[in-house]
């Protein structure tokens, strides 16, 4: 005998979900990983004799290392455009007490660590990799074109381009491996949208209303929010 309508197990209720990233961000970040991977690959090719041995072609892989590294910057650049992008470029570059209490309290592995919309490391990375992607590119240009600087300062250039690049090596090993072991870190960054409750537990001062970093004028929606204050998340459509 079948069961009534109303006795009938209905779908599981939709946990809510919020907007953290918008398209255009996503897009940034793949093009500059990408890139990203690019160079790291090429570098370990070239400097790595098993890998070049393997891979062979070093005119095409020098070639490739080129123009990723010259590239990286790029992405970036046109992403500029997104008013959301800015707003979380602003959110990174800016720095409060809560800041400091999570580096604390990750250096003691403690909880009660409050954050933004980016937690202190996430922010600690973004200006360390910005940082050492002009350092590179600047020592490569150098060394693509010899004709720019005497030879002393080529070799400087050498120096500091080849141990930059084994540091950013364990720097993005780091980041990604951290990125593993947050699932719902990279669900945000793929698809633009965070569990509400991993929001509250991991970003605290972003869900909270009006708590975000001060930052002012941006929704997260990328359609901007005037000059009224952030209101934190919001739920996703």
């Amino acid at each position: 005998m079948p069961r009534p309508p109303e006795d009938r197990p209905g779908p599981a209720p939709r946990r809510p979900r919020v907007r953290r990233f918008t398209p255009a961000e996503h897009r940034v970040h793949r093009a500059t990983a990408t890139l990203m991977a690019v160079c790291v690959l090429t570098a370990g090719c070239l400097y790595l004799p098993f890998l070049a041995e393997l891979v062979g072609r070093r005119h095409l892989v020098v070639t490739l290392h080129e123009w990723s590294g010259l590239l990286l910057p790029v992405p970036l650049l046109l992403g500029l455009g997104s008013r959301a992008l800015r707003a979380d470029l602003t959110r990174l570059n800016r720095y409060g007490p809560h800041d400091r209490q999570w580096l604390r309290a990750a250096l003691r592995r403690r909880g009660g660590r409050p954050a933004g919309k980016f937690n202190a490391g996430q922010k600690l990375y973004a200006a360390w990799i910005a940082g050492a992607v002009l350092v590179m590119l600047g020592t490569g240009l150098l060394m693509w074109f010899p004709h720019l600087a005497p030879l002393l300062w080529r070799t400087g250039a050498t120096f500091v381009h080849d141990w930059l690049a084994l540091a950013v090596v364990l720097v993005i090993s780091g980041h990604v491996g951290k990125a593993y072991g947050d699932p719902e870190s990279r669900r945000g960054l793929r698809t633009g949208t965070v569990d509400a409750q991993w929001a509250r537990r991991e970003h605290p001062l972003w869900a909270a209303p009006g708590e975000d970093d001060g930052v002012t004028g941006e929704d997260g929606s990328g359609d901007g929010g005037g000059h009224a204050a952030d209101r934190g998340p919001r739920p996703a459509a």
